[in-house]
C-alpha cells in the first residue's frame, strides 16, 4: 500500500478557498486580510477571474505565477513597475513584498497560480533529482523551494498549451483539487526548467565572478522590463541608468551582449511588435496605432515597421487578415 504525505491530499471541504473566479476587494469594508492570505499557506491556489478593477497595496506572497488572457495587470516590485500582458507572465519567489492593480476601467483576464512552499519544494526536487536517489526517499522534500529571476517572461507555444488545457479542464470539468494538483506539478517543472535556461543568459554578462554576472542580469531585466512595460514613454538611458543602478556605458554594453540588441534597439523592437499585434487582430486606422506604440509621427512608425517587417503597415495587415 502507497502512503501519501497529508500535504498532498487537500480536504474536500477547503476546495473554496483553493479557486477564485473573482479578484479580492481589499478596500471593502469587512475584509479580512489575514485571513484571506492564510490560505496561501495551506494550499495551491488559482484564481480565474475578470475584473476591471483590483488593488492590491502591500502583500508578501508565495511562489506564484502571474499572466493575464486579456487586457494588462500591473505589478510593483522592488521599487519599479513592470506591467503583465497577454503573451507574458511573471514569477514571483517566497516572501517576495509587491503590490498589484489593475484600474484603468478594462476588464482584464486575470490567470494566478499560487503554489504551496512544500508543494513546491516537491515538485523542485522531483525536476532536479535522479530517480534513484528520488525512490530510496520519495517524501524527504525538504524547505527548499524554487528561487526565479522575478522578471518578465514570454509564453512559448509549449507553456500556452499547458496553460489552454489546464483551462479548459477548469471551465468544462470544474475545479477539482487532485485534478489541478497534477497539472500544477507539469507547470512548475516547465517554469523550474525556464528558471535554468534563463540562468544561462548569465554567461553572457561581462564579468569573472559568477555572483556579479547574476546581479547584472538581474539589473538588465530590470531595464528589459521597463521597456517592455513602459514603451509608449519611450524611457530614456539616463532614468534606465539610474533604476538599474548601473552607468550608462556598463548598461548598453551589457544589455547588448546579454539580450543582443542595445536598449534603444529593443525599445524599437517591443513597440513595433506590439504594432503588429494591433495590426493583426484589430483594423484600428494607423494614426491609433501610432500613438498606441509611442511613434512620434506616422512617417517614422511607418519607415521603421516596413525596415523590419518588409512592407507597409496596411500591406502587412491585408497580407495576415
Amino acid at each position: 500500500m502507497i502512503f501519501y504525505p497529508n500535504h498532498l491530499l487537500p480536504s474536500l471541504s477547503n476546495i473554496h478557498d483553493m479557486y477564485f473566479t473573482t479578484l479580492p476587494d481589499h478596500a471593502k469594508p469587512g475584509f479580512d486580510e489575514a485571513l484571506h492570505f492564510s490560505h496561501f499557506k495551506k494550499h495551491n491556489i488559482i484564481f480565474n477571474a475578470t475584473s476591471s478593477f483590483s488593488h492590491c497595496n502591500n502583500h508578501v506572497g508565495c511562489l506564484s505565477f502571474k499572466t493575464v488572457l486579456s487586457g494588462e495587470e500591473w505589478y510593483g516590485i522592488d521599487n519599479h513597475r513592470l506591467a503583465i500582458r497577454p503573451g507574458k507572465f511573471l514569477i514571483l519567489n517566497d516572501d517576495q513584498r509587491y503590490s498589484c492593480s489593475i484600474d484603468h476601467g478594462e476588464k482584464v483576464r486575470n490567470l494566478s497560480f499560487f503554489f504551496k512552499k512544500e508543494f513546491a519544494a516537491d515538485v523542485f526536487r522531483d525536476t532536479l533529482f535522479n530517480s534513484t536517489a528520488l525512490l530510496d526517499n520519495p517524501f524527504n522534500g525538504g524547505e527548499k523551494a524554487p528561487e526565479f529571476f522575478q522578471t518578465l517572461y514570454t509564453i512559448t507555444p509549449a507553456l500556452q498549451q499547458q496553460i489552454t488545457t489546464l483551462i479548459h479542464m477548469l471551465d468544462i470539468r470544474g475545479y477539482d483539487p487532485v485534478m489541478m494538483d497534477g497539472q500544477l506539478v507539469f507547470l512548475l517543472r516547465y517554469l523550474i526548467h525556464t528558471q535554468q535556461s534563463t540562468t544561462r543568459l548569465t554567461d553572457h554578462v561581462n564579468a569573472v565572478k559568477a555572483s556579479t554576472r547574476k546581479e547584472i542580469y538581474k539589473r538588465l531585466c530590470i531595464v528589459k522590463d521597463i521597456l517592455q512595460s513602459s514603451y509608449m514613454e519611450s524611457p530614456d538611458l539616463d532614468m534606465l541608468s539610474r533604476l538599474s543602478c548601473l552607468s550608462v556605458p556598463q548598461l548598453v554594453r551589457q544589455f547588448k551582449s546579454v539580450f543582443h540588441a542595445t536598449p534603444h534597439q529593443y525599445l524599437m523592437q517591443v513597440k513595433l511588435e506590439h504594432a503588429a499585434s494591433i495590426l493583426k487582430q484589430t483594423n484600428k486606422p494607423i494614426h491609433e496605432i501610432t500613438w498606441r506604440c509611442g511613434f512620434e509621427n506616422v512617417s517614422a512608425f511607418c519607415r521603421a515597421f516596413k525596415s523590419a517587417y518588409g512592407m507597409q503597415p496596411l500591406n502587412f495587415r491585408k497580407s495576415v487578415q
